[in-house]
């Protein structure tokens, strides 16, 4: 297998199943060798098992690729810090990290329970902070000894993070804190020769099938499958390899063909009056530039 990523090591989370599944094949076809990641746990992440990671280490290796499955649980400092030892003491390096891994526990908000909302951060936030730490501490170590890496991330966020969706309080912040954490990491690490970027996908996929049953039902044979989470794939590829360098600190849509760079949250109308408003006044202001500034986009759901 040869391609962007040849001779490379990339490890994806949330492997086992969907766009992880994806990307993982995706790299190997591309040249890398692969740790395989996922807990293997259910869509609202209760149960586990090693087998999703397994198998599909093994469907990279009867292609003729490079794979080594891990089952650990990556929103734990043991399981992040394992994978990364894992790629180093099974290929000698590191050169790309995917985070990908997550489930859901949908409600509105008035009927989210607390562990509900735990649980959640806890895979989306805590799984992209944790292996993101051990990695980037692994790059730093090598920048520090005169071996620069060339290094990438690749982070998961959601069009739910970018604009909301009903009944997804807690998925749609988790998501949206992955956009920041993507900011300070590309500010940070840069300087070690890290690159960190962030997608927001659209696929079908275990999470979607059910709330977008309809708009993701596959196409008929010979015809181009828009959902596919394959499609999100070569994006991550490209993401995840040298070819991309100088390309940090961003996020892109990526849903079938199309691509879309996000320009996320800058300064818009403004007034300043030099000194303190009334608050009859600030709303007057608040009003006026209101009226000038782009609307929101829509939250999803929301009629």
């Amino acid at each position: 297998m040869t391609g962007l990523c040849t001779g490379g090591v990339a490890a994806v989370t949330g492997a086992g199943r969907g766009l992880g599944r994806a990307h993982a094949l995706a790299l190997a076809a591309a040249g890398a060798r692969v740790v395989v990641n996922d807990l293997g746990t259910g869509l609202d992440g209760t149960g586990d098992g090693a087998g999703p990671a397994q198998q599909v280490a093994e469907e990279i290796r009867a292609l003729g690729g490079e794979a080594v499955a891990h089952g650990g649980d990556v929103a734990t400092t043991d399981g992040a810090a394992a994978l990364v030892a894992l790629a180093l003491d099974t290929f000698g390096r590191l050169d790309a990290l995917v985070n990908n891994a997550g489930f859901l526990r949908d409600r509105m908000l008035v009927n989210l329970e607390e562990d509900d909302w735990d649980a959640v951060m806890r895979v989306h936030l805590k799984g992209h902070f944790l292996p993101l730490k051990y990695a980037a501490e692994h790059w730093r170590a090598e920048a520090k000894a005169g071996r620069p890496p060339q290094a990438r991330v690749v982070n998961t966020s959601s069009g739910a993070g970018l604009a909301g969706s009903v009944g997804q309080g807690n998925y749609s912040a988790a998501k949206a804190g992955i956009v920041g954490l993507t900011l300070v990491a590309a500010a940070e690490l840069g300087r070690y020769g890290i690159q960190v970027n962030a997608i927001a996908p659209a696929a079908r996929t275990r999470m979607t099938e059910h709330a977008f049953a309809r708009a993701m039902t596959a196409p008929g044979e010979g015809e181009f499958d828009a959902m596919a989470p394959e499609n999100v794939s070569p994006l991550v590829v490209w993401l995840s390899s040298a070819a991309s360098a100088g390309v940090t600190g961003r996020v892109f849509e990526a849903e079938g063909g199309r691509i879309t760079v996000m320009e996320g949250w800058r300064p818009g109308p403004t007034a300043d009056r030099g000194a303190r408003w009334t608050p009859a006044e600030a709303g007057e202001a608040a009003l006026k530039l209101l009226a000038a500034a782009e609307p929101p986009q829509p939250v999803y759901g929301a009629r």
